[in-house]
Formats: C-alpha cells, structure tokens, sequence
C-alpha cells in the first residue's frame, strides 16, 4: 500500500485536493444538507468558533516549533510537530464545516466601512491562502509519510514545505484575526 501511494503521490494530491475542496464548498454554498449530520445544541455550535481560534492558535505555535526544529536539525521532532499540525488543521476544518452545514456562515456584525475595508479583504485572503495550502500540505505530508527521511531530501519536500508552512502560518493568524472582528471586537 505505501509503495503504491508513494509512486502516486501527485495524483493521491490531486484526488485529496478535489475531494476536500468539493466537501468544503458543498458545505459552503449549502449543496450538503444538515440531515446528513447528527444535530448539536445550540451551545456547542455557538463554542465551535471560540474552540477553532484555540485550535488555530495552537497550530500556530506547532508550525512555528516544527520550523524551528527542522532548521535546527531534529527531523523526529519537526514530523511530530507537523503531524501534530495537519491534526489540528483537519480537526479545525471538521468543526468549521460541521457548523457551517448547520447554520450557515456568520454575518459580519460590524460597521459597513470595516466590512468592506477589513473584514472582507481579510477574508478573502484567508480563504485563497487556505485553498492554495490544501493541495501543498498533501503533497508535501504525503512525501513525508511514504519515504525514509534519507530519502526526503531527493524530494520537493523541502522547498514546498518551506512555502507550504509560510502560507498556512498566515492563513492560521488572519483566521484569527477574522475570528476577532466577529466575536470578539463586534
């Protein structure tokens, strides 16, 4: 199984990439019905935004490390740390996309000027940076997963890995800084 993922690395991307991105704006643009979902209280939809800007923080900081650890030349600890990353990624996503099926997007509760000039601008950039990373961490997570780290550094791992951790980094903190404008300063 692993020998056949790893020679098919590019297509697995593309399939990954296809399937996810189908499932996000399914749930986006309300193709995928609520009832294919167990119902949540009130309570724990009105928590998932507060516990993703935990989680998002939280893979800040084990982007961050995981960077840190691969420059200083700890391979174990730099695979922990990014593993430990796309988790919390795929964790945020799972609840993201569990509450925009069942209640839809939140609207913006501001000023119309902070809507038009910051919050959509800033949205708009988390959302292109979060699209553009998807097929990049799959690529680069599946390189990682199928090889020996000896065999690694015959691969795009490094390079795209390196474009890969600065683009999701930035979309993480303006995730954040959308979460803010919505909760906590409006």
């Amino acid at each position: 199984m692993e020998r056949g993922v790893r020679n098919h690395v590019p297509g697995l991307t593309a399939i990954l990439t296809a399937v996810s991105l189908a499932l996000v704006f399914g749930a986006v643009l309300g193709a995928i019905p609520e009832t294919v979902l167990p119902g949540a209280s009130d309570g724990v939809l009105d928590a998932i935004p507060h516990v993703n800007a935990a989680v998002s923080t939280v893979a800040i900081g084990t982007i961050l490390l995981g960077v840190r650890s691969i420059r200083r030349g700890n391979v174990r600890r730099h695979r922990t740390l990014m593993l430990t990353s796309a988790g919390l990624f795929a964790i945020f996503l799972v609840l993201y996309l569990y509450r925009i099926i069942l209640q839809g997007a939140a609207e913006f509760p501001g000023p119309e000027s902070v809507y038009q000039f910051v919050y959509l601008p800033t949205l708009a950039v988390h959302i292109l940076l979060a699209i553009v990373c998807i097929p990049l961490l799959y690529y680069v997570l599946l390189l990682a997963v199928t090889r020996p780290v000896s065999e690694i550094y015959d691969t795009r791992h490094r390079s795209l890995g390196r474009i890969a951790a600065a683009l999701w980094l930035v979309s993480f903190f303006l995730g954040n800084v959308v979460y803010t404008l919505l909760y906590v300063v409006y």
